[in-house]
């Protein structure tokens, strides 16, 4: 089909005018009318552009495995999910390890615990316990999995309003984190390291020089994806990326916190205030330290044409088509489509 020069005209104009969101929702509209679901173009699109609050939990879930790429499945797979999470929360309640009462969260890391065989003999929580600043992976230690567990699911029951539908997202979202990304959680403080340096060396020598560097909120940031650190509106386009194949725009929104904070942090020597500091950050700009982490990311990874693989790189850009890197976005939301 020939190409249209006033869309293509109207579509430049709304991209530089920052209302890029009117081409990007008609794109992922059509390809959510593709039967079966194309995953690869749907993560593609994620990788690139915000996703539209309105399709954003169904593209949450087709990515995350909850619903199958065939459309035709989606109301049998939903029912399914639904007695699942019926059966083995009533299972719980029969044990009497969780009751009326029980908060939301806890029966969905209950429920998980059950169906992942890891449930204890114990039916209370533990108290959280500070985690060492540097203990970035899984290192089987339940008691911190579960509070890390506990503070996605907090901030999912924020974004979600139906609670299977919550219990789902929470449990793949965190299966995922694990399997794809758990061998390159501990390297991600190195590459945090290695991006700042290139962004601001000052600020990186003042926090090495005051011992603040080991006592980042690594875990709040990089376990928990930023649960509890980042309001939900400002959250949940950090998830986009990372649920659509990327664990390394967790480091470049970290980078992007410690930028937008010199002033503040350079003020500071003493690492315990550090770290308080960070791990109750003001929620005034948050949206403007995403948005410039998703384009420190897109400078310093471009945009993978495929999906991310599961080992990153931590030190280096993705191998990216350079001409989807350098493709004006209104070119490459019509190639999607195609």
């Amino acid at each position: 089909m020939a190409d249209d020069p006033q869309r293509n005209f109207r579509s430049a104009y709304y991209e530089k005018v920052g209302f890029r969101g009117v081409e990007e929702k008609k794109s992922l509209e059509i390809l959510l009318k593709d039967n079966p679901l194309d995953v690869e173009k749907l993560s593609t699109f994620s990788q690139r552009f915000p996703l539209p609050s309105m399709y954003r939990i169904h593209v949450w879930k087709v990515l995350l495995g909850i619903l199958p790429p065939h459309s035709d499945s989606h109301a049998l797979v939903s029912r399914y999910r639904v007695e699942q999470f019926e059966d083995v929360s009533g299972a719980l309640t029969a044990m009497r390890f969780v009751h009326a009462s029980t908060p939301p969260t806890e029966l969905y890391l209950r429920v998980y615990q059950l169906e992942s065989r890891q449930l204890p003999r114990r039916s209370e929580l533990r108290p959280p316990v500070r985690s060492s600043p540097c203990d970035c992976g899984f290192v089987g230690d339940q008691d911190a999995e579960d509070e890390n567990f506990l503070a996605i699911a907090r901030a999912m029951e924020e974004i979600v309003d139906d609670p299977v539908d919550c219990y789902w997202l929470i449990r793949c979202f965190v299966n995922q984190f694990k399997h794809k990304f758990g061998d390159s959680i501990p390297h991600l403080p190195k590459s945090l390291e290695h991006f700042l340096s290139q962004e601001d060396a000052a600020l990186l020598a003042h926090l090495k020089t005051s011992g603040a560097l080991n006592s980042l909120p690594y875990c709040l940031w990089f376990r928990r994806c930023f649960a509890g650190c980042l309001p939900e509106s400002s959250l949940q386009r950090v998830w986009d990326k990372v649920i659509s194949g990327s664990c390394k725009i967790l480091v470049f929104v970290a980078v992007e916190i410690l930028l937008s904070y010199k002033i503040m942090l350079m003020g500071m020597s003493d690492p315990d205030g550090v770290y308080n500091f960070l791990s109750n950050m003001p929620q005034e700009n948050t949206d403007a330290i995403v948005s410039k982490a998703i384009d420190l990311w897109h400078k310093y990874c471009g945009t993978p044409m495929h999906s991310v693989p599961l080992h990153e790189n931590l030190h280096t850009s993705f191998r990216s088509d350079s001409t989807v890197h350098d493709m004006p976005s209104a070119l490459f939301l019509r190639s999607l489509s195609e």
